[in-house]
């Protein structure tokens, strides 16, 4: 009796990318009854073995009682996860005779079984999809529960399969399961933001809600300082409210970070809000940046198009503020391992909080300060002058007097703020369009020359050639004054840079040390 040979395609997520694996499994006609996978698998892989057996058996099916050999091919990719259960349990039943050959030709299956044949939900449906799409296949047949996230992609079919019993069936009667029509999904719903602090729940710190409103207009990292119980949380838990809802291509990429992740809420719909992350300063260097034995996103990515936000700043480790710097200027980060790098986008707004010391009220004017002058500077020092020239906004969080504490004045909601930055941003879509950055704080500096340099009036130039002599700025910092000059224009609808916005941009420096 000659060998028989089946090949099945599935599919491996790297990174945020799915990579193409044949699945080819092959049942010898003599020897010792044998399962063995091959082509560089990981426990989870290994284990499928036991499930796919089980599952074949719960099925209605014959497990072949044979010599079973399973290569994943290319070897040289290592493959992880419970997602090539149903693509292996497919090969056997080809090959052993069981389903025509032709259930699998043009088609890529995903899913892990359950032992009666059920099929569970895995991670990286997305991007599974999008090769699925992009390597020409025509359908992906996958676990019904992912198959709402697979139908974002446009192009495939979809095939989904609530048990294997299902599939088996409609193979053998020539009627196979029908495809997802995704006339029948629920339409993508409109961005709602679910306000968890509106701006009208803020009393005073009138400055510092503008500083924010310019930070979310122009994508630009914010750092606020001051002493315990002022307000500095609240305020930025009230950022969501005034951030646009994302497009359809960034709505895409964050979907597909969370799908990679594990994260993406049942149901698989796409996101449309922007994402808030708020780790606590606990968080290890590969929680924060991303990474492990297979490398997943990191906070940073999981806020990539949204906000992240970093309360008790010097209470987080050196090496961990320190891995932030080359995401902060390249919005992306590249995890190595030995067999691959893996690149991660991390383009996100940083809003962080601190007190002034350690006791917090190093220089309040209502409660002394306990600390030494040593143990301030020790304090802030905890974060270096090269993470600090990386903000483009410093404000000072001051206590709240009892005044604005008691007034029963309404003050302006999130959604009259957000309005203006819409159409800030509005603004600098139109102005760098497609490929471009989104936001004023992406600026290279020959756009920064173009689009600031180039538009500021003669007295706004005067006066910021002052104040790069007074205020010692670095050439960093001078280009960060430009894009934040640059956001206050866009929120006052002009397109020249006067006087008055250059000289609030240079308000928002830090005080003292490096600028």
């Amino acid at each position: 009796m000659p060998a028989m040979l089946a090949r099945v395609s599935g599919c491996a997520v790297v990174g945020l990318n799915g990579a193409p694996v044949s699945v080819e499994v092959d049942i010898a006609p003599a020897g010792l009854p044998a399962f063995s996978v091959v082509g560089l698998p990981d426990a989870a892989v290994q284990e499928a073995k036991e499930r796919v057996r089980a599952a074949i058996r719960n099925a209605g099916a014959t497990f072949p009682g044979k010599r079973i050999t399973v290569n994943l091919a290319p070897a040289d990719l290592r493959k992880e996860g419970a997602g090539y259960d149903l693509p292996i349990a497919i090969g056997i039943l080809i090959a052993s005779g069981q389903v025509p050959p032709h259930i699998a030709e043009g088609a890529v299956f995903l899913g892990e079984l359950a032992l009666n044949g059920d099929l569970r939900h895995v991670p990286g449906a997305l991007p599974v999809a999008a090769m699925v799409r992009d390597e020409g296949f025509r359908r992906l047949a996958l676990a019904d529960v992912d198959a709402p996230e697979a139908a974002l992609i446009e192009g495939p079919e979809i095939q989904p399969i609530a048990s294997l019993r299902d599939f088996i069936e409609g193979a053998r009667a020539h009627a196979p399961l029908p495809l997802l029509d995704r006339a029948t999904l629920p339409p993508p719903a409109d961005a709602v933001t679910v306000l968890e602090v509106d701006f009208s729940d803020v009393r005073g710190q009138e400055h510092v809600k503008r500083a924010i409103e310019v930070g979310a207009a122009g994508g630009h990292n914010v750092l606020m300082s001051g002493p315990p119980g002022a307000g500095k949380t609240l305020l930025a838990r009230a950022i969501p409210g005034i951030l646009p809802p994302l497009n359809g291509e960034e709505a895409l990429e964050v979907t597909k970070i969370y799908s990679v992740s594990g994260t993406l809420r049942e149901g698989g719909s796409l996101m449309r809000q922007r994402p808030f992350r708020a780790p606590h300063h606990t968080i290890s260097n590969a929680g924060l940046v991303g990474g492990g034995r297979k490398p997943r996103p990191g906070e940073i990515s999981l806020s990539h198009h949204g906000v992240l936000f970093l309360d008790e700043l010097p209470e987080f480790g050196l090496a961990t503020l320190e891995a932030l710097r080359q995401p902060l200027e390249d919005h992306q980060v590249t995890i190595a391992r030995a067999q691959a790098a893996i690149t991660f986008p991390a383009r996100f707004m940083l809003v962080a909080a601190m007190n002034p010391c350690p006791c917090g009220f190093y220089g309040d004017a209502t409660k002394a300060c306990t600390c030494s002058a040593g143990a301030v500077l020790r304090y802030q020092r905890r974060i270096s002058g090269p993470m600090l020239d990386r903000i483009d906004i410093f404000a000072e969080v001051p206590r709240v007097e009892y005044e604005k504490l008691a007034a029963t004045s309404a003050t302006e909601p999130s959604a009259a703020v957000r309005e203006r930055v819409c159409s800030a941003r509005s603004l600098q879509y139109g102005r760098f369009g497609p490929g471009g950055p989104t936001v004023n704080a992406g600026m290279t500096p020959r756009l920064v020359r173009e689009h600031c340099q180039e538009r500021l009036a003669p007295e706004a130039a005067s006066l910021l050639r002052m104040a790069m002599a007074q205020l010692s700025l670095s050439a960093r910092s001078f280009h960060r004054v430009l894009k934040v000059a640059r956001t206050i224009a866009d929120l006052a609808q002009t397109d020249r840079i006067e006087a008055a916005q250059v000289a609030e941009a240079v308000q928002y420096r830090r005080r003292g040390g490096d600028q």
